[in-house]
């Protein structure tokens, strides 16, 4: 696939926290085997992987069947990936936030999405002292909730930020193919996958990648272009 460029230039960037933004590290995954070891379960790693990017409460309704188990299964999660950024296990990827700041400074508005609830975002942003870093900070509970690969989340900033005319000048950048289809089902013309997440470039293109970046530093750049 050729990468392709937007007629204006994006105005509002929607960017992805965990794998994008921020050092996944395995996070997700140690606090997925936590959450079912504390259930009693085991753990479906592989099945993990695949939904990287989706909202956890969709995940576990997916593993789990019933809604009172998802809804279990999903505070145990959350209890124990907080447990993990309290105990300094998170940090931002090298450039994001140099990153996100020059994004501003070229004039774009800025909103961090993630597919963890309300509460496990604000707990990364505090540990990281990000309260401030972006314009804007959405769950999915925000958007309705219904989380990624729904375009409810990159709509709702729109609505939110008021920060562009049209969907054609938004820009969207994550690391899984779950980031991709909620940019592409959305109609934004940049949607930029990055190699420090989840899926690797195969995955990103074949989810509807526009751009494939090293990291999310190459991308204050790439729309400087447009």
């Amino acid at each position: 696939m050729t990468d392709t460029h937007p007629s204006a230039s994006p105005t509002l960037v929607v960017l992805d926290m965990a794998g994008t933004t921020v050092a996944d590290d395995g996070l997700v995954e140690r606090a997925f085997v936590r959450a079912a070891e504390r259930l009693g379960v085991e753990p479906d790693l592989d099945y993990v992987r695949r939904t990287m990017g989706e909202s956890k409460i969709s995940v576990f309704r997916a593993l789990f069947g019933t809604e009172e188990q998802a809804q279990r299964a999903n505070t145990e999660f959350e209890s124990a990936y907080a447990e993990l950024v309290d105990s300094g296990a998170c940090a931002p990827l090298p450039g994001a936030a140099e990153a996100i700041a020059a994004l501003r400074e070229q004039g774009r508005t800025v909103v961090l999405t993630t597919g963890f609830s309300r509460t496990t975002q604000d707990a990364i942003l505090a540990a990281l002292g990000w309260q401030d870093i972006a314009d804007l900070t959405l769950s999915p509970a925000e958007a309705g909730g219904r989380g990624r690969p729904y375009p409810d989340m990159v709509l709702t900033a729109l609505l939110r930020t008021r920060a562009a005319d049209s969907v054609q000048q938004i820009a969207v950048a994550g690391d899984t193919a779950y980031d991709m289809l909620s940019g592409v089902r959305a109609g934004a013309p940049v949607v930029a996958g990055v190699l420090t997440g989840a899926h690797d470039e195969k995955a990103l293109r074949a989810a509807g990648a526009t751009h494939v970046l090293p990291s999310v530093a190459g991308l204050p750049a790439l729309l400087a272009e447009f």
